[in-house]
């Protein structure tokens, strides 16, 4: 049997159909990150699953936020920020950066010397500066040339298809 024939659905136009779209890159299952940048109404994060690496050499990474997220224009224009990946057992992290700016609230966490806020107890971190921006449709992708990184064993926080999802240890 080919794989086309195993699908559920019929095939279909993703710019007539932006659910089913949707749906079915929710199909693919992503790391959970929140990015962290410093501003004038003090420390920013979001929640971000477009993550992904670029390039070893230069260290490059990439992520898009949203235009349309009341918190873009702090991520947009911000020459640095640090990305953090998130462990399995920090989904109260992820879902405290969805809405608004609160998730630092009760989160363990400080300054580096640029005044970026990092977050303790991540998988990874990567300390970035702004390398460019493009115009992504409904999105910025934003790559960033990586300063620093820091990572430690642990299993990964996942989401797919609008939950989150574990791996077994």
């Amino acid at each position: 049997m080919d794989g086309a024939s195993e699908m559920t659905g019929p095939d279909f136009d993703p710019a007539e159909d932006a659910r089913g779209f949707r749906d079915a890159l929710g199909r693919f299952a992503t790391g959970v990150t929140v990015v962290t940048v410093p501003s004038e109404d003090g420390p920013v994060g979001i929640t971000a699953n477009s993550f992904a690496s670029v390039s070893l050499d230069p260290p490059l990474v990439l992520w898009s936020p949203a235009r349309a997220a009341r918190r873009h224009r702090y991520f947009a224009g911000a020459p640095r920020y640090a990305i953090h990946v998130l462990g399995a057992h920090q989904q109260a992290v992820a879902d405290g950066f969805t809405r608004g700016r609160n998730g630092f609230d009760g989160l363990d966490w400080q300054e580096d010397s640029s005044g970026v806020p990092l977050i303790a107890g991540c998988l990874a971190r990567f300390d970035c500066r702004l390398e460019a921006a493009h115009d992504g449709g409904d999105h910025t992708i934003l790559v960033g040339r990586v300063l620093r990184a820091a990572f430690r064993d642990g299993l990964p926080l996942l989401f797919q298809a609008g939950r989150y999802v574990s791996l077994k240890g």
